[in-house]
């Protein structure tokens, strides 16, 4: 029985989804191409029909999860007020829900680990999605220049995913909620660190940014685990 073409591609699709899910909850390993097919009510067979290999399965799937990661960002963003942004981001990234769910979070504390040990394509694949990551965190630094709100960006993405692969080794106890505040208090309190004065010759009177960041953050992140 021959298919439309608008259906191999809703069957593509489907495959890449449910396999983004899987991969994120087994890792690039844990699941071979048989359950990642059964999984989309597909055979085995049907599998070189959509995709080449099983590298290439993989590298749509990383990327499919990454591209959600940052739609969720840029909806989050859509609802918070600009100063609160960041606070928002954290306080999602850095949760229970987040930490207890891999499935459906970040592919980067899922994965990454084993992304670094892919071949050469994989990883290009894998850091082109970072790099938007990236660039998507460091709009929510202002008031500096775009090299230094990169910066400020690397280093948060770095702590938030460092935070949640710690916090998913500890488990859910005490240490875990540890980490995943001290996560939160890392970011925010760097983001709401004044700058060093550029000149002797600037004012003295100069207001302090209120961290108000940081108690955003705090709320959102106890509402969370209410």
């Amino acid at each position: 029985m021959r298919y439309s073409k608008e259906h191999k591609l809703e069957t593509h699709a489907r495959i890449v989804k449910k396999a983004s899910v899987r991969l994120r909850e087994k890792g690039a390993h844990g699941i071979g191409v048989a359950d990642l097919m059964k999984d989309a009510g597909l055979t085995h067979g049907g599998f070189y029909a959509h995709f080449d290999s099983r590298e290439a399965l993989v590298i749509e799937a990383f990327a499919y999860a990454m591209d959600r990661s940052t739609d969720r960002w840029r909806q989050l963003a859509g609802q918070a007020a600009p100063d609160q942004r960041l606070a928002t981001f954290v306080a999602s990234y850095l949760s229970p829900q987040h930490r207890d769910n891999p499935g459906h979070g970040c592919a980067v504390p899922a994965l990454g680990a084993e992304i670094a040990r892919e071949s050469p394509k994989t990883r290009k694949a894998f850091a082109a999605k970072l790099d938007q990551m990236i660039e998507m965190m460091s709009e929510q630094f202002h008031g500096g220049p775009s090299k230094s709100a990169r910066k400020h960006a690397m280093a948060a993405l770095a702590t938030m995913m460092g935070s949640v692969v710690l916090a998913r080794v500890a488990g859910n106890g005490d240490l875990s909620e540890e980490l995943l505040s001290a996560g939160r208090e890392a970011v925010l309190e760097r983001a709401a660190a004044p700058k060093p004065a550029a000149s002797k010759a600037a004012s003295p009177k100069t207001t302090p940014r209120k961290p108000t960041a940081k108690k955003a953050a705090t709320k959102v992140a106890s509402s969370a685990r209410s």
